[in-house]
């Protein structure tokens, strides 16, 4: 059994300037991803020079950011929004959800496809790659926020959280000054949805993939670890268990995308046939 280490989800502090180590996460994630789009300018069938490149990060961003707050207001968090409106805006306090910024990076990727000649699916294939990037920094923002904890277990990696922390308030239940130990699900999603699926990807798509494989195979990866971890992860607070006493929101908004990266597998190779 761990400790959890206690990490203050400020990085700096002046004055009343404050940076959160969950937006530093957010921008090694967008930087990181920026990087590797460079690596990968010029490989068939699409040549991007630097500024293109800028562009593209700048309409990925937006999508991200505006796509997965919003998405978190309205399949999490609907009631606080409803009471407070301007909480939209604290996303420094984490509340991002994967499965709405990915619907913002769709729009954003159809209009900045529209606006430069650029088909829509060779973008996403573009970007799925180096998207792993940013979700496993954003999971090691989760980490650090001490948000989005694993059921109680006994395995030898599970962490016991400070009752004198006040974020953590709701897991203590007893005498000692410390919560039941919890598995980090933070971190094993870091490990597959970040690590995993980054080296399967770059990998699969090192040589020529038919159009739209490099897309299905990101949502089919994605959709299947997603459901997974959450038998593990406990759900948010606000909606505890849909059904049946297991089922989670993030397995139901999960389940379409395993279905729509079987999809496009399928109809890439079949038009490649």
């Amino acid at each position: 059994m761990l400790t959890y280490p206690n990490i203050d989800p400020i990085a700096l502090g002046i004055g009343p300037l404050k940076v959160h180590w969950y937006g530093i996460t957010y921008l090694v994630g967008f930087l990181g991803g920026y990087w590797c789009m460079y690596l990968r300018r010029n490989r068939p069938p699409q040549h991007w020079t630097a500024e293109q490149l800028q562009d593209l990060l700048f309409y990925v961003a937006l999508g991200v950011v505006l796509g997965g707050r919003t998405g978190y207001m309205l399949f999490y968090d609907w009631p606080t929004f409803v009471k407070a409106p301007q909480t939209f805006f604290l996303i420094w306090d984490g509340g991002m959800s994967f499965h709405g910024g990915l619907v913002g990076v769709l729009v954003a990727m159809w209009l900045y496809g529209r606006r430069n000649a650029r088909h829509f699916f060779d973008l996403t294939d573009f970007i799925a790659v180096v998207v792993p990037i940013g979700l496993g920094a954003g999971r090691i923002g989760n980490f650090i926020n001490g948000e989005l904890w694993g059921k109680v277990s006994d395995l030898p990696w599970a962490m016991r959280l400070s009752c004198a922390d006040p974020r953590f308030g709701t897991y203590c239940d007893g005498p000692t000054g410390y919560s039941l130990p919890h598995v980090p699900s933070q971190l094993y999603e870091f490990l597959l949805e970040g690590v995993v699926m980054f080296a399967v990807l770059w990998i699969y798509s090192a040589k020529p993939r038919p159009r739209m494989a490099v897309s299905g195979l990101f949502a089919l990866l994605y959709g299947v670890f997603r459901f997974l971890v959450e038998f593990v992860r406990m759900p948010d607070g606000q909606l505890g268990y849909l059904a049946f006493g297991w089922v989670t929101m993030g397995q139901i908004l999960s389940l379409p995308l395993i279905l729509v990266g079987l999809t496009l597998l399928v109809l890439a190779y079949r038009r490649k046939a």
